[in-house]
């Protein structure tokens, strides 16, 4: 791997998770914190603490910036912007789409190249063959910068709207939200009654749910191909399954208010003549339904 130089601005855990990457890759790294302080650790292990965000970028042809939100990250580098002309800025803060092009936008306007990204890893799993790392923006900064950037994890380049990463990052975090959404409405009504624990529970609901992830690429084919889908339920099989998800959490205590919408919308789908439950008519409806 080459030792391009990098500065690394934000030095929040997952900042400093970037950073200590790069060192420990041989990469020279710049760091910049508003608490200084948080960056006393990296400077042990050889970083170069820089006293402003100028010194940072200007150290640097390779800037990685990962803030609070957007509004922070243009209010730091705003009065430092001469400083990154010609350079090549990495926004790996969280953030819409609509963010992430405005940004970019920003960035052109004062002669820096861009990338936005999305960090999909928590900090102790960055540059772990768990991480991957989504950018998208102008290309020609990603070829020239990927070995590098590869150094925090598998580097994933998903076009050149800037928007994309952070809507497939966005997309992928709200996947994972309603997963422990899920998982915790599970708990709570497997405890309902003295005999059941959480342990015990999810020793059973990890491989049902690994074993039900198996079926996600074969949906997905479902919604790419625009023919007649391969996987079909019937969906008075489907209403009845939630009706009874719906009262059993009721039952327990539980809220049970995902699946009382859930009711409410495939009575609807009955309502209106529809008799099976397919992935592209799912897709089709949750598009439509803002």
């Amino acid at each position: 791997m080459g030792t391009t130089a990098v500065t690394v601005i934000g030095l929040g855990e997952m900042g400093r998770a970037l950073a200590d990457a790069l060192l420990t890759a041989g990469h020279s790294t710049t760091v910049w914190n508003r608490s200084a302080a948080k960056a006393d650790d990296l400077v042990a292990r050889g970083a170069v603490r820089a006293a402003t965000v100028e010194e940072a970028v200007l150290a640097s042809p390779l800037t990685l910036v990962c803030l609070l939100d957007y509004d922070v990250t243009t209010a730091l580098l705003e009065p430092a912007a001469g400083a990154l002309r010609g350079r090549t800025l990495v926004n790996l803060t969280n953030g819409t789409p609509t963010q992430a092009r405005e940004a970019e936008a920003w960035a052109v306007q004062r002669g820096a190249a861009y990338l936005d990204g999305g960090i999909m890893a928590i900090p102790s799993t960055v540059a772990t063959p768990q991480a991957f790392v989504l950018y998208s923006g102008q290309k020609a900064p990603f070829d020239a910068h990927q070995a590098t950037l590869e150094a925090l994890g598998a580097a994933k380049y998903l076009g050149a709207d800037a928007g994309t990463a952070a809507l497939y990052d966005l997309a992928l975090l709200s996947a994972m939200h309603v997963m422990f959404d899920g998982f915790f409405h599970a708990v709570a009504m497997a405890t309902s009654n003295e005999e059941g624990t959480a342990t015990g529970f999810t020793e059973l609901l990890v491989p049902w749910l690994t074993n039900m992830t198996q079926v996600m690429p074969a949906f997905a084919a479902d919604v790419d191909s625009g023919g007649e889908p391969a996987l079909t339920q019937g969906l008075d099989v489907v209403l009845a399954g939630v009706r009874n998800m719906a009262r059993a959490s009721r039952d327990a205590g539980v809220r049970a208010d995902y699946f009382e919408q859930s009711v409410a919308d495939l009575e609807k789908q009955v309502a209106e003549g529809a008799t099976v439950y397919t992935g592209p008519d799912v897709v089709r409806r949750l598009r439509t339904s803002g």
